[in-house]
């Protein structure tokens, strides 16, 4: 989906110009890949707009930083206002928010210290990630980043170079997306997703030691599930699980809840949207759109002067 320009980008604590959001092409980042990102959504509301697990985003963004010996001089509670900063000066909400940090103009090298370190925070409008209603998937050939080779728990720049290969084969072969498999051949989760599986009532869900990031939608979903006392299993799953289970989903900032309708062309279940997906899919978005309680503190109210819907 084409980025729509907004007014304004946050970048190392000020407000500057969308068009004035540039970096030299020698920045280490650009020859090496030493950047951390987040995704974060924004939601309308009844009465206006929130952010969806700000907090927790931010958090993860400076845990991706920390792994990588990038130091961030903003705290958690300054890098969450400059958020909400960014979709209140550029009035834009619901939208997609895109904090990241790089090592910019500096040394070259693979070293990356002496290189700074900058942070920039955007948003834009932005609609579904996966336009169907329901996804059609394969397995791909491509695996996912052992554990000792790149930190899989960082939402690093350079883990994504996998994720386009894995999303490339798929889209080149028919499907909406892929499905990776671990350095030990189980299931670990999709190129920008994480993956759920339903089966005779219980939802089962692949670790972090299967080389998945920590999502924060991935926790969100989770937590529905215990409160409405759904069994909710972590554990290591083969790739067949996929091809017996009664539904299976992915979950992500972009993907949000997305139902998979077949998995290497098997259906799954009946073909449609099973039951389980929907209420959790139903709390998910009734919680970020402000139809139902907060009653988890999920949303980050922001005052937004105009809206554009994405």
């Amino acid at each position: 989906m084409p980025i729509q320009p907004t007014s304004h980008i946050w970048h190392n604590g000020n407000l500057i110009p969308w068009e004035k959001a540039n970096i030299h092409v020698m920045s280490h980042v650009v020859h090496y890949g030493s950047s951390v990102f987040e995704g974060i959504r924004a939601y309308s509301q009844p009465q206006g707009a929130a952010v969806f697990r700000l907090p927790e985003h931010m958090q993860r963004l400076i845990d991706s930083a920390k792994i990588y010996r990038m130091p961030l001089p903003y705290s958690l509670d300054q890098l969450s206002q400059a958020v909400v900063d960014v979709i209140e000066a550029n009035g834009v909400a619901p939208c997609y928010i895109r904090p990241v940090a790089f090592r910019g103009y500096g040394e070259i090298g693979v070293n990356p210290l002496k290189s700074p370190v900058e942070v920039y925070v955007a948003n834009f409008p932005w609609g579904k990630y996966v336009e169907a209603e329901m996804a059609d998937v394969c397995i791909s050939s491509w695996n996912r980043l052992a554990p000792n080779t790149m930190p899989s728990l960082a939402k690093a720049g350079g883990n994504y170079m996998n994720s386009q290969l894995i999303r490339m084969e798929a889209e080149s072969n028919g499907y909406m997306e892929g499905i990776a498999l671990d350095v030990n051949g189980y299931l670990s989760e999709g190129s920008g997703e994480n993956l759920f599986i339903v089966r005779n009532g219980v939802i089962y869900t692949t670790p972090l030691a299967n080389s998945v990031l920590a999502g924060i939608t991935r926790d969100s979903i989770l937590t529905l599930a215990r409160h409405a006392g759904i069994p909710v299993v972590e554990q290591a799953l083969p790739r067949e699980m996929l091809y017996i289970a009664d539904e299976v989903f992915f979950t992500g900032t972009a993907a949000e809840v997305t139902p998979i309708r077949s998995v290497d062309r098997i259906t799954v279940g009946d073909g449609k949207i099973g039951p389980i997906t929907q209420q959790l899919a139903d709390e998910f978005f009734g919680i970020a759109n402000g139809l139902r309680p907060d009653r988890f503190g999920w949303l980050t109210p922001v005052n937004v002067r105009s809206e554009v819907t994405a």
